[in-house]
């Protein structure tokens, strides 16, 4: 069973402003170089926009990391679309006409979790996609599977919207296959950042923001037609809730958690003058209508991490307060635990989440400081350019300073490095510990406190 040599791919497909052949944008050495440079130099304004030193050790390749992050992560400006499904349709013979559809002849085809990232238009942070793709061949011909997941990450390398992600993948799919019809439904979560204030007086902060979108093209293109019904009863059966498709006609055109920052004060131009230049270097036009406050927002939310040196006050608790507590009475582990955090990986300036558990050992049934405080020290010291390791290691030296020194300190997070450099490790989780005082040398008093950790932390 060989391919069939189809030569009606040589369509022009035309996405974010980018024209493509069927095809892409090729460098040579020198421009990619260039580019490399360009973002690079744009990078180190914005780090000094932050009030950081450029030259100290872990900051010294950020704007090469950055660089490299953001070319990898829009990629398919540069990626062929007709190259990917040329070649990759095989004769399958079934039922052309009668009562009914079989396999190749009609049948539907479905495939389910296709794992995708974007970097979002109205921000440039990236945003996680479960993509469901469903198609209807025709003229007795399948498409090679993997093929679907290969077009599909076309699209999701650019500057993206749902909705027109959805529509840039069904459209592609119904262009370069000639299915009888395509469905495209995809599972879009967008981490969602309060502001350095806002995380002190919210404690029920939303960590994400969810949407489902759909796209459907020939057979699909009526949503209320029977076929519809086929293809989302097989993703629900498989536990799929797609029960809150947003319509396509809804007013609310925005899903961007940034928009709602755009009220906030004037940001600095340089480094709006910077994110300019990143946009243009990818070989997007900073002018196109979607992206013409994308740089403010950017550098609004960025300046969330600028280095401040603000001083941490602790209210008058101190470690002799808690030592004269201690001495009286039997001693046991207490805890706090899921305290959500929120910061800004240095190495890629790309956010990162999760949450933190504390333990210490106190007298049992004085809880000497309150839950208030300890997640002030968890969010003062996540509010920076960090990596995960130093701040555990700074929130259990802060937290034992007023717990007495016997503190230990768990750290789960979130990397979205993990997926928008060329990993794609979706579903990734790190851990990082901290031990001081009795749990660096008590194994016992470790595993109690960790045993009380539970399963699964609940964001917000």
């Amino acid at each position: 069973m060989g391919a069939l040599d189809e030569g009606h791919f040589n369509v022009e497909l035309k996405g974010n402003g980018v024209e493509l052949k069927g095809g892409c944008i090729e460098l040579g050495f020198e421009e990619e170089r260039e580019t490399t440079v360009a973002i690079e130099d744009a990078v180190k304004l914005l780090l000094q926009g932050l009030g950081e030193d450029i030259n100290r050790e872990g900051l010294r390749k950020t704007p090469l990391r950055v660089a490299k992050a953001l070319r990898e992560g829009t990629r398919g400006y540069r990626q062929k679309v007709t190259d990917i499904v040329q070649g990759a349709l095989f004769p399958e013979s079934g039922l052309e006409s009668g009562i009914g559809h079989a396999g190749g002849a009609g049948g539907l085809v479905v495939v389910r979790d296709l794992d995708l990232f974007s970097y979002c238009e109205s921000c440039l942070l990236p945003f996680q996609v479960k993509c469901h793709i469903g198609y209807v061949p025709s003229g007795q011909r399948v498409v090679g599977l993997s093929k679907l997941s290969r077009v599909a990450d076309v699209f999701s390398k650019r500057l993206q919207d749902p909705q027109r992600l959805a529509d840039e993948v069904s459209s592609a799919l119904q262009d370069g296959i000639k299915p009888t019809g395509v469905a495209v439904i995809l599972q879009c979560s967008h981490i969602h950042f309060p502001n350095f204030e806002s995380a002190f007086l919210d404690s029920n902060h939303r960590g994400w923001v969810k949407v489902i979108v759909c796209s459907g093209s020939g057979v699909f293109e009526n949503d209320k037609a029977d076929i519809w019904g086929d293809f989302l009863n097989l993703l629900r059966f498989r536990g799929i809730n797609v029960e809150k498709i947003h319509p396509r006609d809804s007013d609310d055109k925005s899903w961007c958690p940034s928009q709602a920052i755009s009220k906030m004060g004037a940001a600095n131009s340089g480094m709006i003058a910077a994110v300019a230049s990143i946009l243009r270097s990818l070989g997007e036009d900073p002018l196109r209508n979607e992206l013409l406050g994308t740089p403010t927002r950017f550098v609004k939310w960025l300046m969330n991490f600028k280095n401040c040196n603000l001083e941490m006050k602790l209210n008058g608790f101190g470690l002799c307060r808690l030592d004269a507590v201690r001495s009286n009475g039997n001693e046991d582990i207490h805890s706090e635990l899921n305290l959500p955090f929120w910061s800004q990986c240095e190495h890629h300036l790309l956010p990162f989440q999760g949450f933190v558990h504390i333990g210490y050992i106190s007298t049992e049934g004085v809880n000497p400081i309150g839950k208030t405080l300890l997640q002030s020290i968890v969010h003062f010291h996540g509010f920076k350019l960090q990596v995960q390791e130093r701040l555990t290691r700074q929130i259990a030296e802060t937290a034992s300073s007023l717990l007495g020194g016997d503190v230990m300190v768990v750290v789960e997070a979130n990397h979205t490095c993990m997926i928008s450099r060329g990993i794609e490790k979706f579903g990734s989780n790190t851990a990082t510990l901290a031990v001081l005082g009795r749990f660096s040398t008590d194994p016992v008093a470790r595993a109690k406190f960790l045993e009380s950790i539970p399963n699964s932390a609940t964001a917000g």
